[in-house]
C-alpha cells in the first residue's frame, strides 16, 4: 500500500465490481484497492457458465482477470472471504472470521443468488441453483450419475441450464409456469419459434405447470403440480428467478428494499459505501442482465475519480440469448398494444422472425429470432426511440433474414454514443475500442479483443467492432481475412506458412522473431499453432516443442476438475480380446481407476488416473494411445459388417482397423474421427464424422465435413469408389489436403464451408498428379512420426491380427 491514497474496498468479486475496478484503474491511480470474494476464483464471467456446462469451455476459459492481473495493479485479494457487515463508525469493514479492513471508500458488488422457491421438499439432495461454478460443478457431477432433470423456470437462465445439461446425456424437461418460455423477453411468436427448436434439439416442456412440491425421500425424485400430477426426475434446477444478495447492507444499516437503494451515482444511504450491479435497486429497478452493471459501472468509477460524468438514468433492458445455435433478441417493449404500429416479417424457410414496435412514429421495441445480425443498431435505435424513416426500414427490413434478399445495409457508427456498451459480456464501449484504435494503433478485432476484452467471450458484438474499426481506420481497416492467427501477430494462416516455407524458418522462436511478433513470447493461440505448421512443412526435420503443446496432449492423457486424470487406449475397430480387457482390468484396480467406461468411439475409458501414476499405467498396459486428448485421428467407429451381419455388404470393421492403424500417428489441425459402416444403414453414423465411409454392393461411398458437436453438420456426399485401395488413397488425400490448408483448431465442416467441396474434390479426383502428391506427402509425414509400438500394417495382415487377437 502506497502512504496518502485512499482506501477502496469493493465487496464482490464479480462482473460489476471487477469492471468499475477496472475503469477506476483506467482513471485514476490514487486507491489502494482491497477486493473480497466469497469464491475461492479470480473474477470469470458467469454469461459463459452455460458453455462449461455444456462442455464447450473449461473454466479457464471464461476467466476475466486471473491472479497475475490483480497482483499486477497493486491489488489485495481476497478469495473465499465473506464480508459480514460495514462499520461506519470505525470505517472498517468486517469479515465474517472476524477480520477488519479499514476503508476510505465502499464497493458493495454482492450481485445476486438464484431464487429457491420455498414449496415442500426444496431442501431435498439433487435440488440446486445455476448461478456459479460450484453450481456448475454440481450440475456436471449430477449428470454422470443421474438420467432424468427438471428445470424450474423457462426464462433465460433456466433454457441455458436446460441445454447444459441436454449437453451433458441427460433427459430434461423445462417447467414454467407460464404458457411462453422467456415470456418476459419474447413475444408469443418469437416463444413458440423456440420451443419448438428447442423440442428438435431433445429438450421437453411442461409449460403452464405450477410446481406445488418436490417428491422423494432424502433425495427429490420427482415434482408434483396444483393439477396434482407428477413429472418423474432425480434432478431438479431451480432457475425462477434472481434476488439480490443484500445481507451485508442490512447488517450495516444501509437502506434496502428489494435491492440496495442507490442514487443516479450509486450511492446508498450510507456515506462513502456505494453499490453497483445486480445487488442494487435504481429508481425502483433491480436489473438481472449484465448491460445496466456495466452502465452503472462506468457512472461510479468516473463519479469516484472525480471525473464528469452524466447521472445514470436507468437502463433498456435487451436480451440476446443463443443455445447451440439458436438466436434471440429483444429490447425494449415486444408486446404491441393498441396504440402500437408493428412491423413484422416472418420466413419459415429460413426459421426467422423479425418485429420492430413503433409507438408515435417512434421505436420503442424490437424481437428477433433466428438472425440477430441487426441486434445492435435496433438497441441504440430503441434505446434513443428514434423517429422511423424510410431508411432506416430499408436497413433493418429491406435485406436480412426476412427481407427481399436485398443487399443489407449498415447503420451509421458515427451517431453512436462513445459510452454505449458494444460487449455486453465485458462492459466494453465505443469510446474505448475508438481510444485502443487511435492511441494504441490498433487495427484488427484480435487486437481490440486483446487490449478491452470485446469478442474474448461469446463472440456476439463482432460485426459491431468491426464496423467501429471501418469507421475509425477508413482505408486503412483490414477485414477477417487479413487478420493475424492471434494478437501477436497481424499474418494471417497463410502468409505465415509461406514464411515458414520461404525463409526456411524451422523453430516458433525463429518464426516470432523474424516475423516481429509483438509478444516476444507469444501466447497460447499461437504458440500450438506455430507448432503444429512447422511439423506440417518439415514432417522430417522438425523437433516437436512439447512445451506449445495444450497440457492434455504434454501427458498424453486429459485432465479432469479433480486434478485426475483419463486414459483411452487404442481398441482397433472397436475390437479386443478377453487378454487385454484382463490387462485393462489389473490395471485399473491396481491404480484405483475410478470408472471405467465405454466411449462413443468403442473404447474404454479409464477416469480417475492420478498425474503421478500416468507413465505406469501406459506402461503395464502396452496399448497404443487413443489420442483421445490429441489434435489427430481419435476414433474409427465402425459397424460388425459383413463378417457377421446379414445387411453387411462390406468388411467394415477390418477397413476401419486399417484406417486407424495407418493414421493414428498424423498431427491434425484439429480433432479428427472417422467411421465406416458396413451397409447404407449407417449403424456406425458416418454422416457426423469428418470422413464417413459407407459400403454398397458395388464399392464405397465417401463422406467429409460431418461433425456431432455444438454445431452439428451432415457431412457431404464427396465421392464413390469400386475397392479398398481406392478407398484408403482418396482418404488419405483428403486427411493431407486438410492437414496443408486447414487452419489450427479448424475441424473439417468448417474447413469444407470455407474451402468449398467442388475445390476439394478438384484438388483429390480431378488432378490424378496432385492426389499423388498429396498422397506422397502425407506417406513422407507418416514416415517420420512411428512410434515403438506402431507397425503399418497390410489390408491381410489386419484382417488376420483383428480376427486372431494379436496386438499388432
Amino acid at each position: 500500500m502506497k502512504a496518502g491514497r485512499e482506501k477502496l474496498i469493493v465487496i464482490g468479486n464479480g462482473m460489476a465490481g471487477m469492471s468499475t475496478v477496472e475503469q477506476i484503474l483506467k482513471l485514476s491511480g490514487s486507491y489502494d484497492i482491497t477486493v473480497f470474494g466469497n469464491e475461492p476464483h479470480p473474477n470469470y464471467n458467469r454469461i459463459m457458465l452455460s458453455y462449461v456446462l455444456e462442455g464447450t469451455k473449461t473454466i479457464e476459459d471464461i476467466i476475466l482477470n486471473d491472479m497475475s492481473w490483480y497482483e499486477e495493479h497493486g491489488i489485495k485479494l481476497y478469495t473465499g472471504t465473506t464480508v459480514a457487515r460495514i462499520d461506519s463508525t470505525t470505517r472498517q469493514v468486517i469479515t465474517e472470521d472476524g477480520a477488519s479492513v479499514p476503508y476510505d471508500k465502499v464497493i458493495i458488488a454482492t450481485g445476486s443468488s438464484p431464487l429457491m422457491l420455498p414449496i415442500p421438499g426444496c431442501d431435498k439432495k439433487g435440488v440446486v441453483g445455476f448461478r456459479n461454478i460450484e453450481d456448475c460443478n454440481r450440475m456436471i457431477e449430477a449428470a454422470r450419475d443421474y438420467r432424468h432433470a427438471a428445470v424450474i423456470g423457462g426464462g433465460l437462465l433456466g433454457l441455458e441450464a436446460a441445454k447444459g445439461l441436454a449437453s451433458l446425456g441427460m433427459e430434461v424437461t423445462v417447467v414454467h409456469l407460464m404458457e411462453d418460455l422467456m415470456e418476459r423477453q419474447l413475444d408469443h411468436q418469437a416463444a413458440a419459434m423456440l420451443k419448438t427448436e428447442l423440442e428438435h434439439q431433445g429438450i421437453r416442456f411442461a409449460m403452464g405447470k405450477k410446481t406445488t412440491e418436490l417428491l422423494g425421500g432424502n433425495r427429490v425424485e420427482g415434482l408434483r403440480f396444483s393439477d396434482d400430477t407428477v413429472l418423474a426426475c432425480d434432478f431438479v434446477v431451480m432457475a425462477a428467478g434472481i434476488k439480490p444478495n443484500t445481507s451485508v447492507a442490512k447488517a450495516s444499516g444501509i437502506a434496502v428494499k428489494r435491492g440496495i437503494i442507490v442514487d443516479d451515482y450509486m450511492r446508498t444511504s450510507m456515506h462513502h459505501v456505494y453499490a453497483v450491479g445486480e445487488c442494487n435497486e435504481h429508481r425502483g429497478v433491480c436489473y438481472g442482465l449484465v448491460a445496466p452493471l456495466f452502465e452503472q459501472g462506468n457512472v461510479l468509477a468516473k463519479h469516484i475519480c472525480g471525473v464528469p460524468t452524466l447521472p445514470y438514468e436507468g437502463s433498456v433492458v435487451s436480451t440476446k440469448l443463443k443455445i447451440s445455435g439458436v438466436d434471440v433478441f429483444s429490447a425494449g417493449d415486444f408486446m404491441e398494444g393498441p396504440s402500437h404500429t408493428v412491423i413484422a416479417a416472418q420466413n419459415d424457410w429460413k426459421h426467422t422472425y423479425k418485429k420492430i414496435l413503433l409507438q408515435d412514429g417512434k421505436i420503442t421495441g424490437a424481437v428477433l429470432f433466428g438472425d440477430v445480425t441487426e441486434a445492435a443498431p435496433l438497441q441504440k435505435l430503441v434505446k434513443d426511440h428514434a423517429v422511423m424513416t424510410d431508411e432506416i426500414y430499408n436497413d433493418i427490413m429491406g435485406g436480412g433474414c426476412c427481407g427481399n434478399g436485398s443487399a443489407q445495409k449498415t447503420l451509421s457508427i458515427e451517431t453512436m454514443a462513445d459510452e454505449e456498451i458494444v460487449c455486453g459480456c465485458n462492459g466494453v464501449t465505443k469510446q474505448m475500442i475508438v481510444e485502443a484504435v487511435t492511441e494504441q494503433g490498433l487495427t484488427t478485432v484480435d487486437e481490440i479483443k486483446a487490449c478491452t476484452g470485446a469478442t474474448r467471450s461469446c463472440g456476439g458484438c463482432k460485426p459491431v467492432v468491426e464496423q467501429i474499426l471501418q469507421y475509425v481506420l477508413g482505408d486503412g481497416f483490414q477485414s477477417d481475412s487479413k487478420q493475424g492467427i492471434c494478437g501477436c501477430t497481424k499474418l494471417s494462416r497463410d502468409q505465415i506458412v509461406a514464411e515458414i516455407r520461404g525463409k526456411g524458418l524451422k523453430t516458433i522462436r525463429e518464426v516470432m522473431n523474424v516475423l516481429e511478433w509483438s509478444q516476444p513470447e507469444g501466447c497460447s493461440k499461437c504458440r500450438p499453432a506455430l507448432n503444429y505448421y512447422l511439423g506440417m512443412v518439415y514432417p522430417a526435420e522438425h523437433e516437436d516443442e512439447r512445451a506449445s503443446r495444450f497440457v492434455n496432449e504434454r501427458l498424453h492423457a486429459n485432465i479432469q476438475k479433480d486434478g485426475t486424470y483419463t486414459v483411452v487406449p487404442r481398441m482397433y475397430g472397436g475390437v479386443t480380446t478377453p487378454e487385454v480387457l484382463k490387462r485393462i482390468a489389473d490395471v485399473s484396480l491396481k491404480y484405483d481407476v475410478k470408472v471405467v467406461k465405454v466411449t462413443g468411439g468403442q473404447r474404454l475409458d479409464l477416469i480417475g488416473v492420478k498425474k503421478e501414476d500416468l507413465p505406469s499405467v501406459w506402461e503395464e498396459l502396452d496399448m497404443p494411445s487413443g489420442y483421445a486428448y490429441a489434435k489427430s485421428l481419435r476414433t474409427v467407429k465402425t459397424c460388425v459388417g459383413s463378417q457377421f451381419c446379414r445387411f453387411g455388404t462390406q468388411d467394415s470393421m477390418t477397413m476401419g482397423a486399417l484406417l486407424e492403424r495407418k493414421f493414428e500417428r498424423l498431427d491434425f489441425p484439429a480433432k479428427f474421427k472417422l467411421a465406416v459402416n458396413g451397409c447404407p444403414r449407417n449403424c456406425a453414423e458416418s454422416c457426423t464424422k469428418d470422413i464417413g465411409i459407407v459400403g454398397n454392393d458395388g464399392g464405397w461411398e465417401i463422406f467429409i465435413g460431418g461433425n456431432g458437436g455444438i454445431k452439428p453438420r451432415i457431412a457431404d456426399s464427396f465421392c464413390k469408389v469400386r475397392n479398398d485401395h481406392e478407398l484408403v488413397d482418396i482418404c488419405g488425400a483428403v486427411i493431407q489436403l486438410y492437414r496443408e490448408t486447414g487452419n489450427y483448431l479448424e475441424r473439417t465442416s468448417e474447413w469444407v464451408e470455407r474451402m468449398g467441396l467442388e475445390s476439394i474434390r478438384a484438388a483429390v479426383l480431378e488432378d490424378d498428379g496432385q492426389r499423388q502428391q498429396l498422397l506422397e506427402r502425407v506417406e513422407f509425414a507418416l514416415q517420420q512420426v512411428e512410434e515403438p509400438w506402431h507397425k503399418v500394417l497390410t489390408q491381410d495382415d489386419t484382417r488376420r491380427l483383428l480376427y486372431e487377437g494379436v496386438k499388432g
